[in-house]
């Protein structure tokens, strides 16, 4: 089968005095039966040239799914009475959520089944179960075009009734005040899909006539509301890429006045948490890596901040856990998670010893103000995911529950995980996390997948994947590059990697790249890249700068046009992201973005072998730059190289809904790597 040809519609993109042309920028129009047709083609196309390997994806994808284990069961926590759970039965894809009162040898209350509420839907998501304070009702986000337009609805969960209320267009989520008749939610913009206002609903009428307690007004900044873990306040906060600001009401008040914490100043950042007769404040106000404040509910401006932890250089604050006796701080330094235990009266301290040299451990759910079991949990590139109850007086450690590996052959001692640094050019060492089977030889000859991201300071750190023991089993090295623009090494690592210092990212990985082939764990000719989203421009970019490093390249839901996007104030996430990228219609921006935009510096040279995915709903990346992107590619490319797309016609950013389908698309992009190296089986 022919590869697929995209028609050539130039258009003219004009700013700044500079013009450029876009061949492909009608691929935009969604209903248009031709934008379909060719995304049709270019699926077929894809299964054309993977016809050889279509066995080899059925049996990867049974054998990642039968590491799984079916019949499954979350962890209780224990809130306001009840122990709260999810739990999965044995062929279905979705979850059902449950609860028991007081005991977990009680009777079990089915709160919602999704596989049953799912029947007859291609895509099926549920998001944001809230009960409330009586524990009679249930709000529960429900999205079934995968577009994150969620509309909640109301369960009693007395009489299992699904009441009249539908409140659409929302985030998903929403926060019961005291009253158990009120809740507040975001609402979003139906274009741009931003976070734009928080309404009050009266549970029993009409969504119409909901009231808009805050809407944020400016494009760059989205909004949100939670409830204080002290069930005392209701917190709506704004937020940009670089500044927050944040509102607070009494929960028993739901109709009363709200106050403003600190009047957003560009720049600062800071988050609320309530305890006692205090807001306690993680903040970047003079602290690069964040400190912690209090300040009393009453006086709640900057001036009255008092500090409790002292900005430290090497150490990066990033979330805390409030008990009624202890303080836990989750902090990371030299590119770990640490957890820190301060006991309120006497300041004692601690930490949480992990013993491992590669690893991620972090704050789970914990809704008891009193208890003195802090519940986290813990994973490696070699141990799998595992929950903990930890006695914050004692330091006894309890194991709750750590994920099952089916198929029997499965043991960590069979795993390598290492620390390797790679150095960038202006010296900077960059830190990537490698697995590996043992028993792999640095000869140079590895099959090697080296993943990243690196935008947002998003830290991809260091976890355990049953599905990845696909590769490791067949002699892969796998590793992750922690490059400029995650936080792995604190703000500074994040700062250096974005606007006008967005080359680090890119340049960093390719060097990452590189380290790996001189240590001879790959070459060239064995070395595959991976990278979704944000870390999709990351794959487009580094193939523009140094194609030849790598054999493959798999780019899932890309966002590789970054400029004629930035520019579309229309299009979900633009404006709240310019703190990011940096805003297009400022010409140093502008040309700045055009130097590394992947679509726009594609090039008549050899590419790698090339696997891009997308969804036709996807709201976050819009299928149509990946599809623009492959079209250029396929008209400029000179090299003979397999070059194939894959577009879910039924799903968006996160793809398949189901707890299972969603390997399909592992399996189909393990197949393409094994295609490549010549394994069959």
């Amino acid at each position: 089968m022919e590869a697929p040809v995209a028609a050539k519609k130039p258009k003219e993109l004009i700013i700044h005095g500079d013009t450029r042309i876009d061949n492909y920028y009608w691929l935009k129009e969604r209903e248009d039966p031709e934008v379909i047709a060719y995304l049709d083609a270019e699926n077929g196309y894809r299964e054309s040239k993977m016809k050889g390997v279509e066995k080899f994806q059925k049996d990867l994808f049974d054998e990642i799914v039968g590491r799984i284990k079916q019949t499954d069961e979350s962890v209780p926590y224990k809130d306001n009475g009840y122990y709260y759970y999810a739990r999965y039965e044995e062929g279905k894809e979705y979850p059902i959520y449950c609860r028991k009162k007081e005991s977990l040898d009680a009777v079990e209350e089915i709160m919602a089944n999704v596989n049953e509420m799912a029947e007859g839907h291609a895509y099926f998501q549920v998001g944001g179960l809230s009960v409330s304070p009586n524990n009679r009702y249930l709000a529960i986000g429900i999205d079934t075009v995968s577009r994150r337009k969620y509309t909640i609805h109301i369960k009693d969960l007395e009489t299992g009734e699904m009441l009249g209320d539908e409140i659409p267009l929302t985030t998903g989520g929403s926060s019961w005040a005291n009253d158990n008749k009120t809740i507040f939610y975001t609402q979003k913009d139906d274009v741009t899909l931003r976070s734009k206002a928080i309404y009050r609903h009266t549970m029993g009428t009409n969504a119409s006539g909901d009231v808009m307690v805050y809407e944020e007004k400016d494009e760059t900044f989205s909004t949100y509301v939670y409830k204080s873990k002290s069930k005392q306040y209701m917190i709506i906060g704004s937020s940009s890429t670089l500044t927050n600001e944040y509102r607070f009401l009494s929960a028993d008040t739901p109709e009363g006045e709200l106050t403003i914490v600190q009047p957003r100043l560009r720049g600062l950042e800071y988050n609320v948490s309530h305890y006692g007769d205090y807001f306690y404040i993680i903040t970047n106000l003079d602290a690069t890596n964040f400190r912690l404040m209090k300040t009393p509910v009453s006086k709640t401006e900057k001036e009255n901040w008092e500090e409790v932890i002292a900005h430290r250089e090497d150490v990066f604050l990033e979330s805390i856990e409030i008990f009624k006796d202890y303080l836990v701080v989750e902090e990371r330094k030299e590119g770990l998670n640490h957890l820190r235990v301060i006991r309120w009266e006497g300041g004692k301290e601690h930490y949480i010893d992990m013993g491992e040299e590669v690893y991620t451990a972090y704050i789970s759910t914990n809704p008891d103000f009193d208890s003195e079991l802090l519940r986290y949990s813990y994973t490696s590139l070699t141990t799998p995911n595992s929950t903990y109850d930890y006695h914050l007086d004692t330091k006894e450690r309890t194991l709750l529950k750590q994920e099952e590996v089916l198929g029997g052959d499965f043991d960590p001692a069979n795993y390598e995980a290492r620390r390797l640094y790679a150095v960038a050019d202006d010296g900077k060492r960059i830190p990537m996390s490698v697995v590996y089977r043992k028993g792999v030889e640095l000869n140079g000859e590895n099959p090697t997948l080296l993943y990243g991201y690196g935008s947002y300071g998003h830290t991809m750190d260091p976890s355990f994947r049953s599905s990845r023991l696909s590769l490791l089993d067949r002699g892969f090295v796998f590793a992750i590059a922690h490059v400029r623009g995650s936080q792995i090494y604190g703000r500074p690592w994040y700062e250096n990697g974005k606007l006008l210092k967005k080359i680090n990212t890119f340049t960093d990985f390719n060097d990452c790249a590189e380290h790996l082939i001189k240590e001879k764990y790959t070459s060239s000719d064995h070395l595959f890249a991976l990278g979704g989203s944000a870390g999709g421009l990351l794959m487009g970019a580094i193939i523009n700068l140094q194609p030849e490093l790598y054999k493959g390249v798999i780019a899932a839901v890309p966002f590789v046009d970054v400029v004629t996007t930035m520019l579309d104030e229309d299009i979900p996430l633009t404006t709240s992201e310019y703190d990011e990228w940096g805003n297009p219609n400022e010409e140093e921006y502008y040309k700045y973005m055009l130097s590394y935009s992947p679509y726009d510096q594609v090039e008549s040279k050899d590419y790698p072998n090339m696997l891009v995915t997308t969804g036709l709903h996807d709201s976050q990346v819009q299928y149509w730059e990946p599809a623009k992107w492959v079209a250029k590619l396929r008209d400029m490319k000179t090299d003979e190289n397999l070059l194939v797309m894959y577009c879910n016609m039924e799903t968006g950013h996160g793809g398949a809904s189901g707890r299972f389908e969603r390997y399909r698309e592992t399996a189909m992009e393990f197949a393409f790597l094994f295609q490549l190296e010549g394994i069959v089986e």
